[in-house]
């Protein structure tokens, strides 16, 4: 059968209905854009927010399929998940409600359950202590289209503070590794909240020689595309028992390179030998630091984006302008005890801050930090504290910790 001819005049009339239609469409298309555009304010964008496994993944698992997560969401008591516009926060909220308060902050790539006995250890002693997952890390959210500066994370540490029931108006703040360098940022803006504090094997004074061509390259450089950047990342931070052979893995500051073990910087400062093996508590021995970080890479789709980010823009490096601010807040506070005309100023009254620091500590090495510490703070605006061990030390050495602040609080605070 052949094709059917058709009438020039109806093709015409066809034609003439089509560009109806579509100048019809047009306008609509147009109409409805203008509309947005006047209904939106300008500068407004909507925000963009990836989700943690909780929404992601925990729906699409049994109950005993959760249980033996790495990292359960039950992994310890009182968790809540606070809902912000930055996206969802898990925090967990434990002990006595009149006991004196303690919040930790953990560090780039192990979420809060890796302080987990830490806060046990201090709930041990009469302690009211909340823990919370960093965006991006865990189960908190990862907001997509924000720097993660330190606006996000002073951001975050408020509304931590403000979803609790109880009134944290004044509490002791522990940061570990990213954590400690995001409470020294903290403290310079609200030194009136903060009774404490004490940084476990901080960042915020590692020195920039450190950073081997390699992190420049990858970090900074600006060289390659940002879809193989965040390619090479995920490879990068995963852990060398969770890595395919013959990939190098790292740790908790991963763009960290020390010249200490490879005379050409270029090796990833794993936190020392044990880092990656070390158990993430003491109630669940056969939990490692190495599989809960290759969990985040896999299930957590805004992880690596979030540590990228971090790496960029956060207080990781010297120098640091806050430890400078720190300085003059502590001396402030140590010219009050001896001006009683003054009066009292709250926070910090000890008028200096404990440090610990692992004696094999490749990431935050223990002579530059405490050199470096003593140089910005002063001699009596910083106590030193150095545990054996390696940037796993909160981890592996809770106990201990806890009798070390405890006993600079007895000291100090009394």
């Amino acid at each position: 059968m052949g094709i059917t001819s058709i009438p020039s005049d109806l093709l015409g009339t066809r034609a003439g209905i089509f560009r109806s239609v579509l100048l019809t469409a047009t306008v609509a298309t147009a109409t409805y854009l203008a509309a947005g555009l006047v209904l939106q304010p300008k500068g407004v964008k909507k925000q963009l927010i990836t989700p943690s496994p909780r929404t992601r993944t925990l729906p699409t698992l049994s109950e005993e399929e959760t249980l033996t997560l790495p990292y359960p969401p039950d992994a310890l008591p009182g968790g809540r998940d606070v809902e912000t516009p930055y996206g969802s926060i898990r925090v967990y909220e434990w002990g006595p409600e009149d006991g004196e308060r303690v919040l930790f902050v953990h560090g780039i790539s192990t979420p809060t359950v890796s302080l987990g006995d830490l806060g046990h250890e201090f709930v041990g002693k009469g302690c009211r202590v909340m823990l919370f997952d960093l965006f991006g890390r865990g189960y908190s959210d990862a907001p997509s289209d924000l720097v993660y500066d330190e606006r996000l994370y002073v951001a975050q540490f408020l509304l931590v503070l403000a979803s609790s029931k109880l009134s944290w108006t004044t509490f002791n703040l522990v940061g570990y590794s990213l954590g400690g360098g995001l409470c020294v940022l903290f403290t310079r803006y609200f030194p009136h909240l903060v009774s404490s504090l004490t940084l476990v094997a901080s960042c915020g004074l590692i020195r920039p020689y450190h950073v081997g061509w390699k992190s420049r390259l990858l970090y900074n450089s600006g060289l390659l595309p940002e879809f193989l950047v965040k390619i090479l990342v995920r490879r990068r931070i995963r852990p060398k028992a969770e890595q395919p052979a013959g990939v190098a893995g790292s740790a908790d500051i991963a763009s960290v390179e020390t010249k200490k073990h490879l005379p050409n910087g270029d090796s990833d400062a794993n936190g020392g030998a044990g880092f990656d093996s070390t158990s993430i508590s003491k109630f669940r021995p056969k939990v490692t630091v190495s599989s809960i970080v290759g969990w985040q890479v896999d299930h957590h789709d805004g992880f690596v984006m979030a540590f990228l980010s971090t790496i960029r823009n956060a207080p990781i490096y010297a120098p640091q302008q806050d430890w400078v601010a720190l300085h003059k807040i502590l001396e402030s506070r140590r010219r009050s005890e001896h001006d009683k005309e003054a009066g009292p100023i709250s926070g910090l009254r000890a008028g200096k801050i404990l440090m610990i620091l692992g004696e094999d500590d490749p990431v935050v090495v223990k002579d530059e930090t405490i050199e470096d510490a003593q140089n910005i703070l002063g001699y009596d605006g910083v106590e030193i504290a150095v545990l054996p061990g390696g940037h796993e030390i909160p981890i592996s050495a809770s106990s201990r910790i806890a009798s070390t602040v405890e006993a600079f609080w007895r000291k100090h605070l009394a």
